[in-house]
């Protein structure tokens, strides 16, 4: 009776998180192009919703704004509702900002510039190279790609996979990266799934006290990972999706150089081993009843099946991530790509901002460096942005590469991750977010500009 139990435990922790890795991790040919399953998925759905998709991301957006500027006043229907309150009770700034993508989804949908002269603000704000391209071009996208992918993200993190893959790497955790095993799990949770829970699971783990003030400082600001969706949405930017295989090795291989050394050194490395709540921290050997971490890793994901509440659950976890997307990023997408767009297309601020990069980038004898210059920024203010701006200004195939993995191995963009590291307890300040940024953003270019020299 035990063994058919263990083995019902097992087949329901195998197949949703081999049907998650096949979705999710392994690219596809399709239509020519490799590609994931989930995007061919997005763009089957997309094609058949066609025109739809721009009045949706209008609504969406709209909806957002509205909700989150009613949230300030903190009513019951919001507060005392779990998804409504996490995903509209949010700080001022993020509340403006999502207002702001209202105004400007609006303006651009409608195209109000009529007797705007071509120097004219707004319609700097609403032409096709800024407002007009989000919407049309990158929202619709977006829309789809988000809500696919959100629902079939269970499949990923509530089976038991990251237990079982965090006690593998139990043994790796303290000696490359300096934070405890129980970590791989937020690091992973991240990479596989979106930053963003992976920085609330950290949050969660250091105001619990399992956490150091270092070690939560480092597990979020390098492991809170870009998921994988985005990193479609970024290749899929810059028209490059045959090359999703080496793009995402190469933006592991990144992510894990970035994650040895940055802790190494200032500001993570000035860190204090602190504890909010002290006598909370766990050991990290494996518990002496396991012969070995594949057992106890199979143990934490049976465990973690058998705590799995059903398709009820399933579906619950799925809208969740689904709705926090929608009306959490898309209004962020619209306003800071947007006006970010804007000042590239119309100043000089980007092109100055990313002249210390200039001679890195000539160094390492990238195409078009001045063009990439201008993308290396402004990745801090939002993830999507820097490849908005390649694929719009770049014609190289091997700089609109190199920009797209850099996008998303600076991880820390203020749009989402960034922001809600700063909005945590986490003791991270903006300037420390900024500093980390940038060394990031150094050894990703020092890593990926010689391979790319050789792929193309």
């Amino acid at each position: 009776m035990m063994e058919n139990k263990k083995s019902g435990l097992m087949a329901k922790f195998l197949i949703p998180s081999i049907i998650g890795i096949i979705l999710f991790m392994i690219p596809v040919k399709y239509n020519g192009d490799w590609t994931v399953c989930v995007k061919i998925l997005a763009d089957i759905i997309g094609g058949a919703l066609g025109g739809f998709l721009p009045i949706l991301c209008v609504a969406i957006i709209t909806v957002s704004a509205i909700l989150s500027v009613i949230s300030l006043a903190k009513p019951k229907f919001i507060t005392e509702h779990p998804i409504l309150n996490d995903t509209f009770s949010t700080s001022m700034i993020w509340v403006v900002i999502r207002v702001i993508g209202a105004v400007l989804v609006w303006v651009t949908y409608l195209g109000i510039d009529a007797g705007d002269s071509d120097t004219g603000i707004l319609h700097m704000l609403t032409e096709g190279g800024a407002g007009g391209f989000v919407l049309s071009d990158l929202l619709t996208v977006l829309v789809i790609i988000f809500a696919i992918a959100a629902l079939l993200l269970p499949l990923l993190l509530d089976f038991g996979l990251l237990e079982f893959v965090g006690a593998l790497l139990t043994k790796v955790m303290r000696p490359l990266f300096k934070i405890p095993g129980r970590a791989a799990v937020d690091c992973f949770t991240s990479w596989i799934g979106d930053g963003t829970l992976g920085v609330m699971l950290t949050c969660n783990q250091y105001e619990g006290g399992y956490y150091s003030a270092r070690e939560a400082s480092v597990i979020a600001t390098t492991f809170s990972a870009v998921s994988i969706t985005f990193s479609i949405v970024v290749l899929s930017q810059v028209d490059l999706m045959q090359y999703f295989g080496v793009y995402y090795l190469l933006i592991c291989l990144i992510g894990v150089v970035c994650a040895i050394i940055v802790p190494r050194i200032p500001p993570l490395s000035l860190k204090k081993d602190t504890y909010l709540v002290e006598g909370k921290a766990m050991p990290e050997s494996i518990p002496s009843e396991y012969r070995s971490s594949v057992q106890y890793g199979t143990a934490l994901a049976l465990q973690r099946v058998q705590e799995h509440k059903g398709a009820g659950q399933f579906f619950s976890n799925g809208m969740k991530n689904a709705v926090g997307m929608w009306f959490g990023v898309l209004p962020s997408v619209m306003a800071i790509g947007t006006i970010a767009l804007a000042l590239a297309n119309n100043t000089p601020i980007f092109e100055i901002l990313g002249k210390p990069f200039l001679p890195l980038l000539n160094l390492l004898q990238v195409p078009e460096a001045l063009d990439a210059s201008k993308t290396m920024i402004v990745g801090f203010t939002d993830m999507l942005t820097p490849s908005i701006i390649a694929s719009a200004d770049i014609t190289s195939v091997m700089t609109r590469f190199i920009v797209a993995v850099v996008s998303v191995t600076q991880l820390l963009y203020l749009s989402e991750v960034g922001g809600l590291i700063l909005g945590s307890k986490l003791p991270v300040k903006l300037w420390e977010l900024f500093v980390i940024f940038l060394e990031r953003t150094i050894i990703s270019l020092i890593i990926v500009c010689p391979l790319a020299h050789l792929i193309f």
